[in-house]
């Protein structure tokens, strides 16, 4: 993809962000033109407790997080290193909801779409035996980029997964010009329909 867009991904301590549920770790990687040009990451002290089920699964430890930079500070940041970048992850429902709780807490409001490479697996590639992030960078044979549950590395993995969607629809469906834009709205449409929809744009 030509275009500079922002993968992001989230490690937190829950499901559902709120007071006691935060983002413990962000990572963001930056694709243009088929590559990782640029990268974030932080751990985020947002005054939360991780549970050992959590810690176990990320490798993130209540004690990391105690010396790790307050969240708004990172957050601001962040939101700096995005500035009006379109917006991608993997599972995006679960990264935008924490992106937005966290910029709310600083009065900021999102304004770009999240592209979803989960959603668009689903219709793209059917023959996956699931469309997990680390099982897709399996079978798709894209690069390892480190442990899984780390924020850097996710993103970094749903960054190559989304250039490899890219370049599915190019291959197999001949669509030219591939952009946030038509990512986002083939992301909506049923699996049934998604022929239909790209021989009409191709």
């Amino acid at each position: 993809m030509k275009q500079r867009i922002a993968v992001i991904d989230f490690e937190t301590n829950g499901i559902t962000p709120g007071a006691d549920c935060r983002a413990t770790e962000i990572g963001i990687a930056v694709l243009e033109n088929g590559n990782i040009v640029d990268r974030f990451q932080s751990l985020m002290n947002a005054g939360v407790r991780v549970p050992p089920m959590i810690e176990q699964l990320t490798g993130i430890s209540n004690a990391m997080l105690a010396s790790a930079p307050a969240a708004d500070a990172v957050m601001r940041e962040a939101a700096r290193f995005v500035g009006a970048m379109p917006l991608a992850a993997h599972n995006a429902g679960f990264d935008r909801k924490f992106w937005d709780y966290e910029l709310s807490l600083l009065g900021l409001t999102r304004t770009q779409d999240f592209a979803c490479t989960l959603l668009l697996s689903r219709r793209l590639l059917p023959e996956a035996p699931n469309h997990k992030l680390g099982t897709l960078t399996r079978v798709c044979r894209l690069p390892d980029t480190g442990c899984a549950h780390r924020a850097l590395a996710d993103a970094e993995m749903a960054a190559n997964l989304m250039q490899h969607l890219a370049d599915t629809l190019r291959r197999r469906f001949r669509v030219g010009d591939v952009d946030h834009a038509l990512l986002c709205r083939l992301q909506k449409v049923a699996a049934a329909k998604v022929g239909l929809f790209l021989g009409v744009i191709s």
